[in-house]
């Protein structure tokens, strides 16, 4: 019998971009699944949010920031092992405040192919996007 299909969980996630097309990935923090991976700043839509609101509150727990506008991109679901998600991906090029790493993460401004490593899977077709829109050719990671 197949398994039924797991309810995917809606994240927002936050590809900050900056001036110089320099994006940020930050690392996941201990005790979190995937811990140590990198991956785009974001969290999980609390009832009644949308992703854009979602995304302005995580930045800001997360990273002390607060964001400007942020542009849809697109959405991609990833099976993990432990959750389904439904990735809501905006571009975010305006922000405020300074970075504070509120959850002892990492964090790290990258060009194609990305430097740190291990990239978290949902991660990996942001670049592959990023690879497109930039005409990269090559490992993005």
């Amino acid at each position: 019998m197949a398994e039924p299909e797991r309810e995917a969980v809606d994240v927002a996630v936050g590809v900050l971009i900056a001036a110089d097309g320099r994006f940020l990935l930050t690392s996941r923090p201990a005790g979190k699944v995937y811990a140590g991976h990198w991956e785009f700043p974001g969290g999980k839509l609390e009832a009644g949010e949308t992703v854009e609101q979602a995304l302005r509150r995580e930045l800001h727990e997360e990273l002390g920031i607060t964001i400007g506008p942020a542009q849809p991109w697109k959405v991609e679901i990833m099976d993990y092992p432990h959750a389904r998600v439904r990735l809501h991906f905006c571009k975010v090029h305006d922000w405020s405040g300074a970075f504070e790493m509120r959850e002892q993460q990492a964090m790290a401004w990258q060009t194609l192919p990305v430097q740190v490593a291990p990239v978290l899977p949902g991660t990996v077709p942001v670049l592959a996007w990023f690879a497109a829109e930039r005409g990269f050719s090559g490992p993005t990671h």
